[in-house]
């Protein structure tokens, strides 16, 4: 079956999904379409993401069969999966480009959150201001995590190793779900769910292997310094808290918040009172509404904000 066709299936699927007389039998038809092949969870994954974006289905299915489609020929499966597949890149604010050897880069801009489908049936989903270059062939299966933050959930598949290069670590599994983040030399990684193994890019001969990590385990990286962390499934799901557009805090220093929201907005937070740097707080935040966490620093610290609309200084 050609892509084409794979496309013009999985729009089919969709748009049977969202309708009013979907039943749990359809529901396994369709579960069992998409495990017939990686191409179709592939394919349908990027509709429904670019479907979730577009956030109004009943305005979205005639504005998209009435596109081009008709003027170029197309039917109107195809019509709908051209403009889905245009949400998923516009509305997800992530930008892909073709790079030499089959590979591929992806990025986000800043505030901008994306999922990106595999050939393989992984899924790649990119934080704020990241960028992934994947290579996924017959035999490979690589990532370069360039900058930023991303979630990942490998596909299993036991003669291809997933391999994530970050920085001077590298992250190896055969099917999990697990985070890395990387700001620099500094290198995070948090394990959701299997076995991953993180270790150096370029280890001398006589070095041991690094031992796997489980769920839970979150392992911090810093030139040649590397620390694991006591196990806590509670702090790497708020590590994943961004997924739903959220920053999570847990005591955190409100120098440490600064410094994480201004990863998500264009407007920056700067403190330059030591002491004011380090209250303590926490709390769920929406990741892109600064100016709604500088309203409660002010209602309930009694913070002061300098706010010119391109900096926010906060002091006592």
């Amino acid at each position: 079956m050609s892509a084409a066709m794979i496309e013009e299936a999985a729009a089919r699927w969709l748009l049977r999904r969202e309708g009013p007389d979907w039943s749990l039998a359809d529901q396994a038809q369709l579960d069992a379409w998409l495990e017939a092949s990686p191409a179709h969870k592939v394919a349908f994954w990027r509709l429904e993401l670019g479907w979730e974006q577009a956030d109004r289905l009943a305005a979205l299915r005639p504005a998209l069969a009435a596109r081009s489609g008709a003027r170029r020929g197309l039917s109107p499966w195809t019509a709908i999966a051209a403009g889905l597949v245009a949400a998923v890149l516009v509305g997800g604010a992530v930008v892909s480009r073709f790079t030499p050897e089959n590979s591929r880069t992806y990025f986000t801009e800043v505030g901008g959150r994306a999922l990106v489908p595999l050939p393989d049936g992984s899924k790649i989903e990119l934080n704020t201001a990241t960028q992934v270059r994947t290579l996924v062939r017959a035999r490979v299966r690589e990532v370069w995590l360039d900058r930023g933050e991303a979630y990942f959930e490998v596909a299993h598949d036991t003669r291809r190793p997933f391999v994530v290069h970050a920085g001077a670590k590298t992250v190896t599994v055969l099917g999990t779900k697990f985070l890395v983040r990387r700001d620099g030399a500094r290198v995070e990684v948090a394990v959701v769910e299997g076995r991953v193994r993180v270790s150096d890019s370029h280890p001398p001969a006589t070095a041991t292997p690094a031992p796997a990590l489980t769920r839970g385990e979150i392992v911090v990286s810093d030139g040649a310094s590397t620390l694991v962390a006591e196990k806590s499934v509670e702090r790497v799901t708020g590590e994943l808290s961004w997924r739903q557009g959220v920053i999570y805090f847990d005591q955190a220093t409100l120098g440490d918040a600064a410094r994480n929201f201004n990863r998500y907005n264009r407007k920056q937070i700067v403190i330059d009172d030591p002491e004011v740097a380090a209250m303590r707080i926490g709390g769920n935040f929406e990741a892109v509404d600064v100016d709604a966490f500088l309203r409660l620093l002010q209602q309930a610290y009694g913070l002061k904000i300098r706010d010119d609309g391109n900096t926010a200084r906060i002091s006592a």
